[in-house]
Parts: structure tokens; sequence; C-alpha cells
């Protein structure tokens, strides 16, 4: 008995002595982090000197390490078609990427901020995906005080322009802050014209009661549903999978340059997924054309696992991001102005004619986008889907990152 309550001593004791150790190389780690946060004084000339005397020189202090920087939001717009998307993605062509190494070459970031851009607190109200352009386009940064836009703008490409700054709070994210986004599509009217019929793209003029149709099938969507089969893996019982569809109208008729005949979609929510609004075009367009049914867009709102078909990605458009919420609260408060971008209006207006809406009017006279996908929608079902892994049939192949909707 009494070996047993030495032995149970021993243990009590080396158990003891381990938790004082493991306590003691706590206390003695957290004095490192301590001692490794405190400025030490340097004597500048004695280190220059040792340096010289070993060979080595001090590398010349940057004044962009210095420069006090405030967080800022900033106006973007820009043309998407040659590039991989807005988000930057390593050996790729995007947006951000030209973005970034104008920001560096003016100082407006630093080294550190352009290799990691989570130092400068970057934020991005929506990602575009490869050929996605973005009329409105907000991000949050933390930038210098005094910018000067037109020299900066120079060295971006002419497709990509920054046309505003504003100070903004100091808790300021652009996705978070954002209550709402609006997004247009931009397609000819043949592409609604009866599937068994024959057009010429360049002569088609759609009837008013055709156009009635469209308008009505796109009023099925407004309101909180669930969007399940208008994105990628996700299933019907996911909360995320829930969207609130403020609006979704359809301009009146007019022509382009090329006497094309276009209409533009507008779709307003708080929020929208993968694919989700060109999944909501691609079946709009095939029932108007008598593909399907508004049959299948009642069931591709349940829980069943439909084959829908998804329109391209050249006619959709970023058009605007909402900060009604942070206006109401800070816009008004003689500080901050609101994120309303009113006096940047003409500027923007001008570019997007130019770059983005004539990119997508010449696309589609050249190159037939539109039409060469109107002849894929006869191999979707509108059904049940057989194989939940198969990839799209309308040639739009998926990639990592490949978020052309801005996932929130």
């Amino acid at each position: 008995m009494s070996e047993a309550l030495d032995k149970l001593e021993q243990d009590n004791l080396a158990k003891k002595s381990a938790k004082d150790l493991e306590n003691q190389s706590v206390k003695e780690t957290n004095q490192v982090k301590r001692n490794l946060k405190r400025k030490k004084w340097v004597d500048w000339k004695a280190k220059d000197e040792e340096d010289a005397a070993n060979g080595t020189k001090r590398a010349p202090f940057d004044p962009a390490d210095r420069i006090k920087r405030k967080k800022s939001a900033i106006l973007l717009s820009y043309c998407g078609a040659k590039y991989f998307g807005m988000q930057r993605n390593p050996g790729m062509q995007t947006i951000e990427e030209e973005l970034f190494k104008a920001m560096l070459k003016h100082k407006w970031i630093t080294e550190d901020s352009f290799e990691q851009v989570q130092i400068a607190c970057f934020q991005r109200a929506a990602r575009t995906d490869k050929g996605v352009s973005a009329a409105r386009q907000v991000c949050s940064v933390k930038l210098p005080e005094d910018l000067d836009l037109q020299a900066f703008n120079q060295d971006l490409p002419e497709e990509i322009r920054l046309f505003g700054v504003e100070r903004v709070t100091k808790g300021f994210n652009a996705k978070d802050q954002c209550n709402a986004r609006t997004y247009t599509y931009t397609l000819p009217t043949v592409a609604f014209a009866a599937f068994e019929e024959q057009h010429e793209q360049e002569t088609y003029r759609i009837p008013a009661e055709l156009l009635l149709k469209v308008t009505d099938t796109l009023k099925l969507y407004e309101g909180t549903k669930n969007f399940h089969n208008f994105t990628s893996k996700k299933n019907f019982l996911d909360p995320s999978a829930k969207r609130f569809i403020m609006s979704f109208t359809c301009s009146e008729p007019f022509q382009s340059p090329q006497g094309i005949e276009f209409v533009t979609l507008k779709v307003k929510g708080q929020s929208f997924m993968l694919h989700q609004i060109r999944k909501m075009v691609g079946l709009t367009i095939a029932i108007v054309r008598g593909n399907t049914t508004t049959t299948s867009l009642e069931r591709a709102l349940t829980e069943e696992r439909l084959d829908l078909p998804m329109a391209p990605g050249l006619g959709l458009v970023l058009d605007t991001v909402h900060y009604e919420r942070y206006n109401d609260r800070y816009g008004k408060d003689g500080i901050h102005a609101p994120l309303t971008w009113e006096a940047q209006e003409q500027q923007v207006r001008e570019f997007i004619e130019k770059y983005i809406y004539a990119n997508i009017y010449k696309t589609e006279a050249e190159e037939r986008n539109l039409l060469d996908w109107l002849s894929t929608l006869h191999f979707h079902s509108y059904d049940t889907r057989r194989d939940e892994a198969s990839t799209e049939a309308d040639g739009n192949q998926k990639k990592p990152n490949d978020d052309d909707d801005g996932e929130e």
C-alpha cells in the first residue's frame, strides 16, 4: 500500500513538473513575441559601416512604405473579352493583375501588398468570369490621399478604366456592404424566334407578342426562390441556394450599328450564385423558343435536379453594385460621400458604349456566338438529370473559380 502511494505521489510530481515546464515554455514564447514587437533603436551609421566592411549595403528606403493610406472605394469599368476573369489567377491575364501592377507602379500599394493584396484590405464587390465585363465594379482598398487618376489610367490597358475614388469608413468592405447587384444580358432578338423557324439575324425583328412572352417568363423568377438547379454543386436543402430576385425585366428592342436587333435583360438581386444568371437566361430563351415550357421553370425551383442550358458569357455584364444601406447611414454624415458615383456617370456611359457593348455587337455579328449556342438547345432534356456529374451540354467548360455571376 505504501509503495502504491509513493508511486502515485511520484506520478503527480512528474505531471506537475511537466505542467510547470509547459507553462514556462509558453511564458518564454510570449516574451519572445513581445520582444519582437518592440521597436529597437538601431545606430544606422555604425550598422552601415559594419555592412560596408562586410561588402554589403543597406537597401534604400522606399517612401511608399511610409505613405499614409486610408480605406477607399474605387469605381472600375472593364471589357473582359480577352481576360480570364476579374480575380487574380497566377499565370493568367486578369483584370486584377493589370490593376495591381498599375497600383504598384504609382506606389498606391507597397511591394508587400502587391504580393498579398489582403495587406491592403482589397475586396471586390463581385467576381466576374472569363470574358464577362463590368460597367460599374466597386472594390475596397487602402490607398494614399493624393491620387492622379489620369496618370494612373495611362498605365492601364484601354479596356480597363478607374473612374473614381471615394473615402469610406474603416470597416467598409465592398462585398459585405453591398446589399444588391444588378446584371444585364444583351442578346440578339433572333434568339427568341420559334426553334422550328429559320430567320436571318440581320433582318429579324421580334413581334410584340413574343416580346411580351419574354417579359412574362422573366417575372417568374422574381421573389425568393430555391435556385439549386441554376448553379453547380448545391442541393435543394442547402440554405444558400435560396436567393431573392428583386426584378427581372426586358428592354425595348434596339438596333446595333451592324443593323442587328438586340434587347437587354436586366436582373437585380441581393446576390447571385455561380452560373445562375446565365442559366436563368438560357432557360428563358428555351421557353420562349418552344424548346420547353414554363413547367420546366416551375420544376426547376423544386427539389428535382433538372438538365438546364446555360447561355454564353459574352452578353453578361455586371451593371451596378448597390450600397443603399451604407449610403443611408454614412453618405449624409458630411465626411463620407454616398457611393452613387453620379459625377462619373457620363464618363462611365461613354466607356460602356465604346468598349463593352460595342464588343458584344461586333462579336455577335462576326462570330455568331449565340446562334451557334442555340443549335445545342435540343440536346437538353429539361428533365431529371441521369448523370449528376455530367458536364454541361452547351460547350461551356467548367474551370476552378469559374464564377461569372459573383458568388456571395
